[in-house]
């Protein structure tokens, strides 16, 4: 039963976002009402699909269902996610050239934008909260760490591999999950 409320749930997710950090939202809403995950147990899984390689939601289904069910779990959770938009992909690349001018589909996808937009909005929110305001409390060291990969990567264009790297670097240094010599 597990394997088909995650396929499920998964496959809901691949339908109602747009891929990337729009994934976010939803995943956050199936995990936390199926009580599978908690806040923090998001908020690790979404730094760990952003650092490792690959498409966010397929990170993203991935741990979450092995986490949730194990390996079949989390092959379950990408065949999912990966069902809404293998189908879109093939029904859109069969109606392709009757789309591409159309000004119904320019005005669609005018909309779909800000609405991206707000939802990635919405998920820094969420994570902001939960990393740099746990318990309410400010958590100076992962402010500074933020501060610092955004400056990085907007003013120093740093790579992105680089930033993250550094990171969590960081992170080890200063939460002691390797203790320094």
């Amino acid at each position: 039963m597990i394997y088909l409320q995650l396929f499920l749930s998964f496959v809901k997710v691949g339908f109602t976002s747009f891929g990337g950090m729009s994934m976010v939202p939803v995943i956050m809403e199936e995990m936390g009402s199926h009580g599978w995950m908690t806040a923090e147990d998001l908020s690790n899984l979404i730094a760990i699909a952003e650092m490792t390689p690959g498409s966010l939601g397929v990170n993203c289904a991935t741990f979450a269902g092995i986490q949730t069910a194990g390996f079949v779990g989390g092959l379950v959770a990408v065949l999912g996610v990966l069902t809404p938009a293998l189908t879109l992909t093939l029904v859109v690349a069969i109606f392709f050239t009757r789309f591409q001018k159309n000004p119904v589909m320019q005005r669609v996808l005018r909309v779909v934008k800000p609405i991206c937009v707000a939802m990635i909005s919405g998920v820094l929110v969420t994570l902001f909260q939960s990393s740099i305001l746990p318990g309410r409390r400010l958590d100076l060291a992962a402010l500074g760490i933020a501060v610092l990969c955004f400056v990085l990567l907007r003013t120093r264009k740093c790579s992105i591999p680089a930033v993250i790297g550094l990171a969590a670097a960081l992170g080890v240094v200063c939460y002691g999950v390797v203790p320094i010599l």
